[in-house]
């Protein structure tokens, strides 16, 4: 036996664990790319030279109100290097801060706390522009724009709806239901009313939607539909590395310099592997990714591909504010297995509920063992095994499927897509 040490990222600290090397099959982490030497000149650059539109101050005009749409905690996109930049350029052809203003793209998640909203954005921002929180469950708070062809009734947030030019941000990674988050995102689900999304998330029972998956998934095509009624005037969308390092940066229009970027993903992101593993241990790659169970169903989609049908998959997040969705804990309480959670869904779609369905059907034919904070009752209610460290996680991987099997480790689990080797 060659035992050998591996540590993974585990909410703002590390978690160490032993194994025998020689059953590692590998560690799959993302290729390496150069990170940005000056972001800021990067982003004035990108911005001054955008993907299939004029150049970013050009779509302006003094006296206009501008809104930006930002990420909340649970992304992180260094917004406080490339907003400075957009707004010192607007301040160049005569738009005060006074006519710019932040709107956090919540979707349905929990409002941003005040020291939150200023650690997302910087100090300088927060001290220079009003920033808002949306509440997607108060239809008051909504502009109705009309109906897609998929049946979403599109309302977006009255202060967007209001606004003179609309500037997404954000950044971009896979994601398991619209194919590459960032884009359109930042306006659906970002700002917009709940039932919106709800009819939008509700098409994830449709095979199309699905990791990587642009052409034809009817989450994007429904998405883009809805935005086209209330269009961004510019995007910017960076790239980032494992420790949030900004890699690259693409700037434009929401849709083309978007698809741009979703190529840059893939060469990032995507990893192949030469054959799926008896045992999968996978870390979200510490806080933000691991700050709930709604963020670890990324990383679970990435390992379950990863798997061998009736393997394990050991989940290592620290889960500091629980599930991330009362609605995903309330479908738990009623429904106690993976198909009578499916079943629930199909019939009453609900935003958290499509969580229930999403965790619980990886759990078919795998069994899931999560290391995290999470109450043990919690735990055990969104149908995990529980271990408070990784020795004990090992040991009832191996009871079940002796010590003799292969191992795959994902420390960069919320980034890294699997994909078998043809």
């Amino acid at each position: 036996m060659s035992v050998k040490t591996y540590s993974l990222k585990y909410g703002e600290g590390k978690i160490d664990f032993k194994l025998d090397s020689k059953r590692v099959l590998s560690e799959l982490k993302m290729k390496k790319f150069e990170v940005l030497d000056n972001p800021r000149k990067t982003i004035k650059e990108s911005i001054n030279n955008p993907i299939g539109c004029t150049p970013f101050k050009e779509n302006f005009k003094k006296g206009e109100k501008v809104a930006f749409i930002v990420n909340d905690s649970t992304r992180v996109a260094n917004s406080n290097q490339f907003l400075p930049v957009m707004f010192d350029e607007l301040n160049s052809i005569g738009i005060i801060d006074d006519d710019i203003f932040i709107i956090f793209a919540l979707g349905a998640h929990r409002p941003m706390r005040k020291e939150e909203m200023i650690e997302e954005v910087g100090e300088e921002i927060a001290s220079r522009v009003r920033m808002y929180n949306g509440d997607p469950f108060d239809k008051n708070q909504f502009k109705y724009f009309g109906q897609t062809s998929f049946g979403t009734p599109v309302y977006f947030h009255n202060l967007v709806a209001e606004a003179d030019h609309i500037v997404a941000t954000g950044s971009i990674l896979h994601h398991y239901l619209a194919g590459y988050g960032g884009g359109r995102k930042a306006m659906l689900p970002g700002v917009a009313y709940y039932e919106t999304i709800r009819k939008n998330h509700s098409m994830i029972f449709d095979e199309n939607s699905k990791v990587g998956k642009l052409k034809g998934n009817p989450v994007y095509d429904d998405q883009i539909e809805a935005v086209e009624m209330c269009r961004p005037t510019f995007l910017l969308n960076v790239v980032l590395n494992e420790e949030m390092k900004t890699l690259k940066v693409f700037a434009g229009d929401y849709i083309q310099a978007h698809l741009d970027a979703c190529k840059f993903v893939d060469d990032v992101y995507a990893v192949e592997i030469e054959k799926k593993a008896d045992l999968v241990i996978v870390s979200s790659g510490g806080y933000p990714k691991d700050i709930d169970v709604y963020q670890l169903h990324k990383s679970m989609i990435n390992a379950r591909s990863a798997v061998k049908d009736g393997g394990v998959v050991i989940v290592v997040g620290e889960c500091r504010d629980g599930s991330g969705s009362k609605t995903y804990e309330n479908i738990m309480k009623k429904y106690k297995t993976p198909e009578k959670v499916e079943e629930a869904t199909r019939a009453d779609f609900q935003v958290g509920a499509h969580k229930a369905y999403g965790v619980t059907s990886l759990m078919n034919n795998v069994e899931f063992i999560l290391v995290s904070e999470l109450e043990e009752e919690l735990a055990k209610l969104l149908l995990f095994k529980t271990a408070r460290d990784m020795d004990t996680a090992l040991n009832m991987a191996y009871e079940k499927l002796g010590e003799n099997i292969d191992i795959i480790i994902m420390p960069q689990g919320s980034f890294t897509v699997t994909r078998l080797k043809k």
